[in-house]
């Protein structure tokens, strides 16, 4: 039996805010040809120039993956392509009317259940598979990441998140197979820590993010007031609530998985791995990954 390329069956629309740049976007995937592998296109610049989803594109991965191409830049690209790259896609255009993908709820499920709904077909082409044949390693000391790829039949990832953190500890998650996907880990949301929301609020980063769209970890259980008050100024959300508890998880937001974070992690990798540009057969093995 043949293992052929396929794409989306027909055109699906979303819209939601960036999670970095605050801006509305309406985005909508749409069928592409054979061999046309992830592109996306910035319809609200001049001539609609197309991105291709391609590691050699990636010019940044501060909390997230932006690639440029001819001047022109998509941010935070890993949670959709995730989402395409576990539906079976091979070939699909992703249209975007601003510089940011919508964050939705931090999860790939919200993408994950419209491609479900347009429904998913055979392209007349088969599938050209970037097969693991011998261990790779890669390691930043300074980082303390380390990835492995090891031989298998199928595509699957193991990943261990230790960040010394009391709030998150040491967490692991894995993905047997492509398909457990959408149950065990599209509905993973993104995660943050309480002490990183100043940095990343002066440094004009998570102007889109609320208590929907992310999970805050807390790491100290003498936080007071006046920090509570700066950080609702910062966020420029001054009448937002928060209920602090300890350490643990800000406004005591229920976790889809005891290990939602780490599972977290393993979607960002499927998306971030998708800038492959080819469907892989392999074992991720991952500690202490991020987008860099």
């Amino acid at each position: 039996m043949t293992d052929n390329q396929k794409t989306i069956k027909s055109s699906v629309t979303l819209e939601g805010i960036g999670l970095h740049t605050g801006e509305k976007t309406v985005l909508s995937i749409l069928p592409a040809p054979v061999n046309h592998g992830y592109k996306f296109q910035r319809i609200d610049v001049e001539g609609q120039p197309m991105i291709d989803a391609d590691v050699s594109r990636v010019t940044e991965t501060q909390r997230g993956t932006t690639l440029e191409q001819n001047g022109t830049k998509i941010h935070t690209t890993e949670h959709v392509l995730a989402a395409i790259y576990a539906s079976g896609i091979d070939n699909a255009i992703i249209q975007v009317d601003g510089p940011e993908i919508p964050i939705m709820d931090g999860s790939s499920k919200l993408f994950i259940e419209a491609i479900e709904k347009a429904g998913v077909e055979d392209q007349d082409a088969e599938r050209d598979y970037f097969v693991i044949k011998e261990t790779i390693k890669f390691e930043i000391e300074e980082r303390e990441i380390e990835f492995l790829a090891v031989p298998d039949e199928n595509y699957r990832v193991t990943v261990m998140v230790d960040y010394r953190s009391p709030a998150l500890g040491t967490q692991h998650a894995s993905m047997l197979k492509l398909t457990d996907f959408k149950e065990e880990i599209s509905p993973c949301r993104t995660f943050v820590f309480l002490r990183e929301l100043e940095y990343l609020a002066t440094n004009g980063l998570i102007k889109g993010g609320d208590l929907n769209n992310a999970i805050v970890l807390v790491e100290r259980d003498d936080i007071s007031d006046e920090e509570i008050n700066k950080l609702r100024k910062l966020l420029g959300k001054e009448d937002l609530e928060i209920k602090l508890d300890g350490i643990g998880v800000l406004n005591t937001t229920k976790l889809k998985f005891t290990n939602e974070p780490a599972r977290h992690k393993l979607l960002d990798i499927v998306g971030d791995l998708a800038l492959v540009g080819r469907r892989i057969k392999g074992h991720i093995l991952s500690a202490r990954p991020g987008h860099y």
